[in-house]
Parts: structure tokens; C-alpha cells; sequence
């Protein structure tokens, strides 16, 4: 099968000849994959590890964001961060929080917030070309993305008072976010004339025992603009896979009401969220996307264990279809690169 084959299968509840594979991985993994292969594309990377997904996305044309002596850059939604170390590497963390002052709506709306017209929609057709036989995706984790993208800005404290008051200042965000990137995305499908697959796109509604924010508060807040953007990728015959870190199983039965396709995660520590659990209760309804432990088991287990551990995936999540294999999270910095082979050996394995 073609890589587009094996994934569309997977959308299809149709068993694939071997569950389609996905990469993610923080910088420094990436980097020591590009040592170890001796190459310097990201495309290169993914060509090495054999992987089914490639991501497309319109190059930014708009005025040139902000890039600071110390590392530090500007993104589109005015939001500073800058590389902070940590034991194994850096992280970029936010470090001006432009909307933590905010007291009303009016300051949020006089806001100078990103432009759709600031990307070369024009691009998109011609770099979809560059995958032939690849499922393509569009789109990254911070597409909508209403609690943590936007606490870069005003502070994760900050945010979740906001939901739980619903406060103005914080709902005229999420509404400048949505319409951003119902735009966005529609025009990149729209330019991309049926070549895309699948949108990522996220939000963190999870942390590592339970939800953030309760089921309520997802419904009076954040179902509905859920559903518009999943209505309109649909319109445009591609699905959608949804990140969201940490326990989000009581909202799982919401996200399938709303049209979500995939939960693209799975993160097997985090209170129910054991992905052959989750096989077993929702096949059919809601593709697996990801479920390969970054959490300290990658990088403590031995290639055997990992290699046993992704056939069990294969052979168990992977049955009937609905399952895209890839990391739980970003691959972290303190996993050997040896592990991080073992995995797409074995993941591979079948093709």
C-alpha cells in the first residue's frame, strides 16, 4: 500500500497492510537524528524513518515577526518566547504575556491580531506535489488552541479564572483565535484543491489525572466553534486530528458528537487514557493517533521492550483500522537515539 492508502484506511476502519507511522520530536532529538543520518532537511528525517504523514503549510509573506540577541522571537499572535535550559536541552517559554493586563473586550479588539492574507495560499498546491504517494497534512497543535496558546499571553492562572467566569476579555480572544483559523485553514484547503488529507489542529484540555476545565465549561465555551471547524474541514472531504495532552476521557464521547476523527496523543499514563482500553471502547468512532509512551518509557525501556511494546500496538490497536502509530507526545531530549530507532524499526515493520 501507498503511504495515502494506508492512512485513508486507517480514517476508514479498513485494516492497512501495517498501521500507518507519524513523527514528532523536540529539536535536539531532531538534531541527533540529522547527525546520525548525516542529512539536514526535516523531509530527510522522516524519508529515513519511513514515515506515512508529511505537513503542509502556507509560507508566512506578512511583515517580518520580531527576533530578539537573546533567542527570543515574536510570533503572529504578538507573544515573545524565549529559550530556556533545562537539564537536557531548552524550551521556548512565553516571556511578555501582552494580554495579562487586559481588563475589558475593547482593549482585546483594539489588539493589531494576525492577518490570514499575511500566507501564500498560492503555494499550497505546488508543495502538496512534492509528496507524491504520502498522506498530506495541513495545519500544527496551536490551530485554535483556546487554553494554552493562549495563556503564553496571559498566564495559565489567568486563563483558567477566565473560564471559570467566562470573562469577556478572555472569550473575545478565543473568538479572534477561531475566526483566524477558520479562515486560515479554509483557504489552505481551498488552494489545495482536495491534495490535503487531514488537519491537525489541538487544544490542552487534560492534565495528567483528569480534565483542566469541566465538561460543562468545554460545551458553554468551546463545543461549538469545535464543531464549525470540524464541519468545515469535512466540507473539504478531509478529516481531522485533534491534539490534546493528559487525561481527556471524559470528553472523548463530546468529541465524537462533534465530528472530531482522531485524538492525535494518547498518552497511556495519563488517568484513562490506556490506548488498548481506548481501542476497545471506542473502534469505530474515533481513530487512535499516537499511544508510543515519551514519558519516561521510552527512554528507560530496552530496544527489545520497545520493539515488542510497538508490535503489541500494531497488532492490537492497529486491528480494524483507526490507529496512527507515532509518539504520545514530542519525543523528549533524554531519549537514546538507539530507542528512538527501535521504534520506527519495529513500527515499520510490514511494510
Amino acid at each position: 500500500m501507498t503511504s495515502k492508502e494506508r492512512v485513508l484506511s486507517a480514517f476508514h476502519y479498513s485494516e492497512p497492510d501495517t498501521p500507518p507511522v507519524d513523527y514528532f520530536a523536540t529539536p535536539e532529538i531532531h538534531q541527533a537524528l540529522c547527525r546520525y543520518f548525516r542529512v539536514k532537511e526535516h523531509d530527510e528525517i522522516l524519508d529515513r524513518l519511513d514515515t506515512d504523514i508529511r505537513l503542509v503549510n502556507p509560507p508566512y509573506i506578512g511583515p517580518p515577526l520580531p527576533e530578539y540577541h537573546d533567542g527570543s522571537v515574536m510570533n503572529i499572535w504578538g507573544i515573545i518566547r524565549k529559550p530556556m535550559a533545562n537539564e537536557y536541552g531548552d524550551y521556548l517559554e512565553p516571556v511578555n504575556l501582552p494580554y495579562g493586563n487586559w481588563t475589558s473586550a475593547e482593549e482585546a479588539e483594539q489588539f493589531l491580531w494576525p492577518d490570514p492574507d499575511h500566507y501564500d495560499y498560492e503555494a499550497v498546491s505546488r508543495l502538496c506535489d512534492r509528496y507524491p504517494g504520502k498522506a498530506v497534512f495541513t495545519g500544527s497543535f496551536s490551530v485554535q488552541d483556546f487554553i494554552n496558546s493562549i495563556a503564553y499571553g496571559r498566564g495559565v492562572e489567568q486563563v483558567l479564572i477566565d473560564i471559570a467566569l467566562e470573562d469577556p476579555v478572555y472569550l473575545c480572544i478565543v473568538e479572534k483565535r477561531h475566526r483566524f483559523y477558520m479562515e486560515h485553514m479554509e483557504r489552505i484547503l481551498q488552494a489545495a484543491g482536495g491534495k490535503i488529507d487531514a488537519v491537525l489542529c489541538g487544544d490542552d484540555f487534560g492534565s495528567q489525572r483528569g480534565l483542566l476545565i469541566s465538561p460543562d465549561s468545554f460545551d458553554a465555551l468551546f463545543a461549538q466553534k469545535k464543531q464549525e471547524f470540524f464541519d468545515m474541514v469535512h466540507s473539504f472531504g478531509a478529516k481531522v486530528s485533534h491534539h490534546c495532552c493528559g487525561s481527556s476521557r471524559a470528553l472523548i464521547p463530546r468529541f465524537i458528537d462533534l465530528g472530531m476523527d482522531a485524538l492525535q496523543t494518547i498518552q497511556p499514563q495519563a488517568a484513562g487514557m490506556n490506548p488498548y482500553k481506548l481501542k476497545d471502547e471506542f473502534h469505530g468512532r474515533l481513530v487512535l493517533h499516537g499511544a508510543v509512551d515519551v514519558q519516561g518509557w521510552l527512554q528507560q525501556a530496552s530496544e527489545t521492550e520497545i520493539e515488542e511494546e510497538v508490535e503489541r500496538l500494531k497488532a492490537y490497536v492497529g486491528r480494524g483500522g483507526g490507529y496512527i502509530l507515532s509518539p504520545s507526545h514530542n519525543i523528549q531530549p533524554d531519549t537514546p537515539v538507539e530507542h528512538v530507532l527501535a521504534l520506527y524499526r519495529a513500527a515499520n515493520r510490514g511494510k
